[in-house]
Protein backbone atom coordinates (compact mmCIF):
# COMPACT_ATOMS: atom_id res chain seq x y z
CA UNK A 1 0.00 0.00 0.00
CA UNK A 2 1.15 3.29 -0.88
CA UNK A 3 1.27 6.25 2.33
CA UNK A 4 0.96 9.80 1.50
CA UNK A 5 3.64 12.08 3.30
CA UNK A 6 1.48 12.88 5.82
CA UNK A 7 0.71 9.19 6.27
CA UNK A 8 4.38 8.56 6.67
CA UNK A 9 5.00 11.07 9.31
CA UNK A 10 1.93 9.97 11.47
CA UNK A 11 3.69 6.30 11.69
CA UNK A 12 6.93 7.64 12.44
CA UNK A 13 5.74 9.99 15.05
CA UNK A 14 3.82 7.07 15.96
CA UNK A 15 6.93 4.57 16.48
CA UNK A 16 8.76 7.41 18.25
CA UNK A 17 6.60 7.98 20.90
CA UNK A 18 5.24 4.28 21.32
CA UNK A 19 6.35 2.76 24.48
CA UNK A 20 6.90 -0.60 22.55
CA UNK A 21 9.78 -1.28 20.72
CA UNK A 22 10.34 -0.51 16.99
CA UNK A 23 10.42 -3.19 15.62
CA UNK A 24 7.21 -4.42 17.94
CA UNK A 25 4.99 -1.46 16.48
CA UNK A 26 5.86 -1.55 13.32
CA UNK A 27 4.75 -5.46 13.42
CA UNK A 28 1.41 -4.55 14.66
CA UNK A 29 1.22 -1.89 12.28
CA UNK A 30 2.18 -4.36 9.32
CA UNK A 31 4.64 -2.07 7.78
CA UNK A 32 7.93 -3.33 6.74
CA UNK A 33 10.96 -2.10 8.97
CA UNK A 34 13.24 -1.99 6.32
CA UNK A 35 10.45 0.45 4.77
CA UNK A 36 10.15 2.47 7.95
CA UNK A 37 14.02 2.50 8.29
CA UNK A 38 14.06 3.88 4.31
CA UNK A 39 11.21 6.95 4.89
CA UNK A 40 12.93 7.46 8.37
CA UNK A 41 16.08 7.99 7.04
CA UNK A 42 14.69 10.23 4.18
CA UNK A 43 13.07 12.08 7.12
CA UNK A 44 16.17 12.99 9.10
CA UNK A 45 17.82 14.21 6.30
CA UNK A 46 15.19 16.31 4.15
CA UNK A 47 12.21 16.58 6.86
CA UNK A 48 8.85 16.53 5.66
CA UNK A 49 9.57 17.11 1.94
CA UNK A 50 11.60 13.60 2.23
CA UNK A 51 8.77 11.88 2.58
CA UNK A 52 7.17 13.06 -0.73
CA UNK A 53 6.67 10.18 -3.38
CA UNK A 54 9.46 9.96 -5.60
CA UNK A 55 8.27 9.51 -8.59
CA UNK A 56 9.28 5.80 -10.51
CA UNK A 57 10.35 6.52 -13.77
CA UNK A 58 13.99 6.97 -14.83
CA UNK A 59 15.21 10.59 -15.11
CA UNK A 60 16.78 9.69 -17.69
CA UNK A 61 16.55 6.77 -20.33
CA UNK A 62 19.91 5.03 -21.82
CA UNK A 63 18.93 4.63 -24.82
CA UNK A 64 16.48 7.71 -25.60
CA UNK A 65 17.46 9.43 -29.12
CA UNK A 66 18.27 13.21 -27.91
CA UNK A 67 15.73 15.35 -28.71
CA UNK A 68 18.41 17.74 -30.77
CA UNK A 69 19.51 14.47 -33.32
CA UNK A 70 15.51 14.39 -33.77
CA UNK A 71 15.49 17.58 -34.56
CA UNK A 72 18.55 17.17 -36.99
CA UNK A 73 16.46 13.94 -38.46
CA UNK A 74 13.25 15.96 -38.88
CA UNK A 75 15.43 18.51 -40.99
CA UNK A 76 17.07 15.89 -43.18
CA UNK A 77 13.75 14.40 -43.20
CA UNK A 78 11.91 17.90 -44.96
CA UNK A 79 15.51 18.28 -47.20
CA UNK A 80 15.44 14.86 -48.86
CA UNK A 81 11.60 14.04 -49.31
CA UNK A 82 12.34 11.46 -51.66
CA UNK A 83 14.21 8.99 -49.57
CA UNK A 84 12.50 6.54 -47.44
CA UNK A 85 13.57 5.48 -43.76
CA UNK A 86 16.07 3.07 -44.36
CA UNK A 87 18.39 5.65 -47.18
CA UNK A 88 17.89 8.55 -44.44
CA UNK A 89 18.88 6.46 -42.12
CA UNK A 90 22.62 5.84 -43.93
CA UNK A 91 22.52 9.78 -45.27
CA UNK A 92 22.22 10.67 -41.77
CA UNK A 93 24.82 8.44 -40.15
CA UNK A 94 26.75 9.30 -43.04
CA UNK A 95 26.36 13.30 -42.55
CA UNK A 96 26.24 13.36 -39.02
CA UNK A 97 28.30 10.74 -37.56
CA UNK A 98 25.79 9.40 -35.32
CA UNK A 99 24.05 6.26 -36.16
CA UNK A 100 20.73 5.95 -35.83
CA UNK A 101 18.67 2.90 -36.88
CA UNK A 102 16.32 2.48 -39.38
CA UNK A 103 13.43 2.03 -37.06
CA UNK A 104 14.24 4.92 -35.15
CA UNK A 105 14.25 6.97 -38.39
CA UNK A 106 11.11 5.44 -38.87
CA UNK A 107 9.47 6.11 -35.46
CA UNK A 108 10.70 9.85 -35.96
CA UNK A 109 8.88 10.99 -38.79
CA UNK A 110 5.45 8.67 -37.99
CA UNK A 111 5.64 11.39 -34.75
CA UNK A 112 6.07 14.21 -36.71
CA UNK A 113 3.41 12.84 -39.46
CA UNK A 114 6.04 12.80 -41.95
CA UNK A 115 5.61 9.33 -43.18
CA UNK A 116 2.79 8.82 -45.98
CA UNK A 117 0.81 5.45 -45.79
CA UNK A 118 1.67 3.65 -49.31
CA UNK A 119 -1.26 3.75 -52.28
CA UNK A 120 -2.49 0.79 -52.41
CA UNK A 121 -4.45 -0.40 -55.48
CA UNK A 122 -7.75 -2.12 -54.35
CA UNK A 123 -9.14 -5.19 -56.52
CA UNK A 124 -12.42 -6.61 -56.59
CA UNK A 125 -12.57 -10.48 -55.64
CA UNK A 126 -12.61 -12.43 -58.98
CA UNK A 127 -14.54 -15.90 -59.45
CA UNK A 128 -11.83 -16.72 -61.96
CA UNK A 129 -8.44 -15.64 -63.52
CA UNK A 130 -8.82 -13.44 -65.43
CA UNK A 131 -5.60 -14.42 -67.81
CA UNK A 132 -6.18 -18.13 -67.34
CA UNK A 133 -3.15 -20.88 -67.11
CA UNK A 134 -2.90 -22.87 -70.13
CA UNK A 135 -0.47 -25.49 -68.78
CA UNK A 136 -0.42 -27.27 -65.16
CA UNK A 137 3.27 -25.60 -64.57
CA UNK A 138 1.84 -22.20 -64.57
CA UNK A 139 -0.27 -22.42 -61.43
CA UNK A 140 3.56 -21.93 -59.85
CA UNK A 141 3.78 -18.33 -61.33
CA UNK A 142 0.57 -17.33 -59.81
CA UNK A 143 0.86 -14.66 -56.95
CA UNK A 144 -1.77 -15.72 -54.31
CA UNK A 145 -3.05 -15.10 -51.47
CA UNK A 146 -5.76 -17.64 -51.44
CA UNK A 147 -6.36 -20.00 -54.16
CA UNK A 148 -9.64 -21.76 -53.68
CA UNK A 149 -10.56 -24.99 -56.31
CA UNK A 150 -14.01 -25.38 -56.65
CA UNK A 151 -15.25 -28.99 -56.58
CA UNK A 152 -12.07 -29.69 -54.41
CA UNK A 153 -12.97 -27.76 -51.25
CA UNK A 154 -9.12 -26.70 -50.68
CA UNK A 155 -7.99 -23.24 -49.74
CA UNK A 156 -4.54 -22.46 -49.68
CA UNK A 157 -2.32 -19.50 -48.66
CA UNK A 158 0.68 -18.49 -49.53
CA UNK A 159 1.66 -16.91 -45.98
CA UNK A 160 0.70 -20.30 -44.46
CA UNK A 161 3.61 -22.88 -44.89
CA UNK A 162 1.59 -25.89 -43.21
CA UNK A 163 -1.30 -25.50 -45.84
CA UNK A 164 1.02 -25.29 -49.03
CA UNK A 165 0.76 -29.20 -48.86
CA UNK A 166 -1.92 -29.93 -49.98
CA UNK A 167 -0.89 -27.67 -53.67
CA UNK A 168 1.54 -30.46 -53.86
CA UNK A 169 -1.20 -32.91 -54.04
CA UNK A 170 -3.81 -30.73 -56.16
CA UNK A 171 -1.35 -30.57 -59.02
CA UNK A 172 -0.22 -34.23 -59.04
CA UNK A 173 -4.07 -34.64 -58.86
CA UNK A 174 -4.52 -32.11 -61.86
CA UNK A 175 -1.29 -33.71 -63.79
CA UNK A 176 -2.57 -37.10 -63.95
CA UNK A 177 -5.95 -35.64 -64.78
CA UNK A 178 -4.98 -34.01 -67.42
CA UNK A 179 -3.10 -36.92 -68.42
CA UNK A 180 -5.87 -39.20 -68.87
CA UNK A 181 -7.85 -36.69 -70.57
CA UNK A 182 -5.00 -36.71 -73.12
CA UNK A 183 -4.99 -40.36 -73.42
CA UNK A 184 -8.46 -40.92 -73.81
CA UNK A 185 -8.74 -38.18 -76.42
CA UNK A 186 -5.62 -39.53 -78.33
CA UNK A 187 -5.94 -41.03 -81.77
CA UNK A 188 -6.04 -45.09 -81.85
CA UNK A 189 -2.46 -46.16 -83.10
CA UNK A 190 -0.70 -42.60 -82.60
Amino acid sequence: MRYPASGKLEIIRLVEGSHLSARQTLAKLGIPRRTFYRWYDRYLQRGEAGLQDQSPKPKHVWNRIPDEVRRKVVKLALKETELSPRELAVTFTDQERYFVSEASIYRILKAHDLITSPAFIVLKAASEFKDKTTAINQLWQTDFTYLKVLGWGVALSQHDPGRLQPLHYLLEALHEHEGRRRDRHARPGA
